[in-house]
């Protein structure tokens, strides 16, 4: 009887453990000859409901990306562009700030590759990817195609092991025998989230799009204020209305115009979409070089609008366009269209340019969507002028204040640029524009425009100023006032008006500003190993020193099993950690441990094992946590909490393991465990 229940425990303890370690993607694979050496790889996923997988196009600072790996290419066959895959979903992260691309139910992902070696006769394959819900998991998957001797589709099914993927980091090497103090017996129980926040923002490319339709929109406007179109307003309104014989006429005509208008732009938006593809625009969007580039055009575009010269097309083209509008009819209109975007060239240009840049920027179809609200705005005064003619009386005269609007332009394109340059740096993580340098340049831009508003700089095609009319005088003040908001930035402010702009406050030569403003001070000296984690947190990501720092000052450990692209462990920092209940316990009452699952950096080949729980090879630190996580834990989801005593012992008999919970709850989980550390 003893031995039937002790083997109905041993049962009910590893269906547990299975309940647990999570696997929501199914793969099952396919190779198909295409011709003489010639084959295509097929990957296709099936995944649980309300699970979503991260595209190889998600962007740089985001969720974890797909990435496709060929572990015997070299020297046996090449790879025939890249990796092609099915239909995705894109979504801005507020988190992040970026815009996502994922798969939701199912993903195929096919890659041609061309044989190199005859006596080649498998391809090993590896796919690393992030999957998330309440909670996300990084996984990755191996794979054996064997290259088939007839030209017949061959289908291998694999059940792969389910590893860790890393992401790069900074921290100092662990080594394997730091787990040495934390691998004793534990009470294990299911730790089950709570779904009080959503976890994941859900799809919600529509508000992306609108949001750049309006931005458009409000550029299109901005456009009609230039020297360049402003003042043809009036002259081609009273073209249609004096040529066309009755009013209704010219009334019709004026909106063929105006459609026009909004036609040509559109495809320019079209055409850069279909040159570049959907998916193409927002990786390359995310590429250091494009940032780069991007920036020089948008300086060059800036110094265009400040009067350092022009950017106009060849006169040959609107001279071509001018005498084809001469024909008159429909052809003609459509003409003349083209004309005014050709001569109003070198004010709207830069404008044009600038809403490419930032609508690459978010992929899919936004340069369609930007081209739209930018020439519907363009082409509305002129059909409604056309309609009510009386209306154009009220028209102010052209004059000084038109240059004034393009040099408020290029002041804002200046700012923007560094954006993109900034974008530039946290990739490539040189630390060259740091928060502070942003911060400082944004001031000085905005300073700037402040003295010139206030008529305390001239520019090269200004006008005499003899006095300031109130509308300049009252948009001087809301510079200066967006310029003095900027300031106390230096010294930690997060300034959220603008937080999508600059870079995070981590990422700057001290974590809470000039000075150290912050709850916890930054001039505070930090145990050896430490760092200034979220919301000024003292936070160790090395396991030995965070363990010898608590025994020193007989604190509680929190183990947080976390991510560099998890957005949920963001969603948990932001919402949970920064209430003013749970920050003071963070703070004072135990010491926290941060550990990567997706720290990719390779562990020394001495210190390298196989997982005796996965059956996996450990070969980077992310992969060392993923396996104390599951071994110890019998998870692999992130967010995951433990509070521990000295020896490693969970200190929450009945919940050993939360993960994204409310506030609430999270504040009683932690106050039961202190107060158990304390018995």
């Amino acid at each position: 009887m003893k031995k039937i229940i002790f083997l109905l425990l041993t049962f009910l303890a590893f269906a547990n453990v299975n309940a647990q370690i999570l696997d929501p993607v199914k793969w099952t694979t396919k190779i198909e000859k295409k011709s003489e050496n010639t084959y295509l790889l097929t990957f296709n996923g099936v995944i649980e409901k309300e699970w979503h997988m991260y595209s190889q196009f998600t962007p740089d600072g985001g969720p974890l990306p797909l990435e496709v790996i060929f572990k015997n290419a070299n020297g046996n066959f090449s790879l025939v562009g890249k990796a092609k895959e099915s239909k995705t979903r894109t979504a801005y992260n507020d988190i992040f700030e970026v815009n996502e691309t994922f798969f939701e139910r199912k993903a195929q992902i096919q890659q041609e590759i061309k044989i190199t070696n005859s006596k080649v006769t498998k391809v090993e394959a590896e796919l690393n990817y992030q999957v998330c819900k309440e909670v996300c998991i990084n996984l990755e998957k191996k794979f054996t195609f064997t290259i088939p001797a007839s030209t017949a589709a061959v289908a291998i099914v694999e059940t792969p092991k389910a590893e860790t993927v890393a992401g790069p980091t900074s921290l100092d090497t662990i080594k394997e025998d730091t787990l040495a103090p934390s691998l004793g017996a534990s009470n294990i129980m299911e730790a089950t989230p709570e779904k009080t926040v959503e976890a994941t923002p859900k799809p919600d490319s529509k508000r992306g799009l609108w949001s750049i339709f309006f931005i458009a929109f409000l550029s299109g406007f901005a456009a009609l204020l230039t020297p360049c179109v402003f003042p043809m307003i009036p002259m081609t309104v009273s073209f249609f209305t004096k040529q066309s014989k009755t009013k209704a006429k010219g009334i019709r005509n004026a909106i063929i115009y105006g459609i026009a208008i909004i036609v040509i732009y559109v495809m320019l938006g079209f055409v850069v979409t279909w040159v570049f593809g959907a998916d193409a625009l927002n990786a390359l969007s995310t590429n250091v070089w494009f940032n780069i580039i991007f920036f020089v055009l948008l300086v060059v575009f800036a110094a265009s609008f400040l009067g350092a010269f022009e950017i106009m097309l060849p006169n040959s083209w609107a001279n071509k366009v001018d005498n084809q509008a001469d024909r008159g009819g429909m052809i003609g209109i459509l003409f003349m269209a083209l004309a005014l975007a050709i001569v109003s060239f070198s004010c709207t240009g830069p404008i044009v340019g600038t809403l490419l840049v930032e609508a690459a920027s978010k992929g899919g179809i936004a340069p369609i969507v930007g081209m739209f609200g930018f020439s519907l705005a363009l082409a509305l005064p002129f059909m409604l002028f056309a309609m009510f003619p009386g209306w154009l009386h009220s028209l102010p005269k052209s004059g000084g204040w038109l240059n004034t609007v393009k040099v408020v332009l290029g002041f804002l394109e200046l700012a923007l640029a560094f954006k993109f340059l900034s974008n530039a740096d946290l990739v490539l993580q040189l630390h060259l524009l740091e928060r502070e340098v942003f911060l400082a340049i944004w001031i000085a831009i905005f300073g700037t425009l402040a003295f010139y508003l206030f008529g305390k700089i001239t520019l090269p095609h200004d006008s005499p100023l003899t006095h300031l009319s109130v509308g300049r005088l009252l948009m001087g003040l809301v510079v200066l006032s967006f310029t003095i908001y900027l300031i106390p930035g230096l010294w930690g402010a997060p300034l959220k008006i603008i937080n999508a702009f600059p870079p995070s406050i981590e990422y700057s030569e001290s974590p809470f500003g000039v000075g150290g403003s912050s709850t916890i001070s930054a001039a505070t000296v930090l145990p050896d190993g430490a760092k200034r984690g979220p919301h000024g947190i003292v936070v160790f990501d090395d396991y030995e020193k965070g363990l010898a720092y608590a025994k020193s000052v007989n604190k509680p450990i929190m183990l947080d099993f976390t991510g560099y692209a998890c957005v949920n462990c963001r969603k948990m920092e932001n919402n949970v950690w920064s209430d003013s209940t749970i920050l003071p316990i963070l703070n004072n009452d135990i010491v926290l441990i941060s550990l990567y699952v997706d720290d990719k950096r390779d562990l020394p080949k001495d210190q390298q094992f196989v997982s005796k729980t996965t059956g996996s090879t450990i070969e980077t630190v992310g992969d060392k946590w993923t396996d104390f996580m599951i071994s110890k834990y019998e998870t692999n989801t992130q967010p995951l909490y433990v509070l521990t005593d000295l020896e490693g012992n969970s200190l929450n008999k009945t919940k050993p393991t939360i993960s994204y919970v409310s506030i609430g709850e999270y504040e009683t989980w932690l106050k039961s465990g202190i107060s158990n550390f304390k018995k």
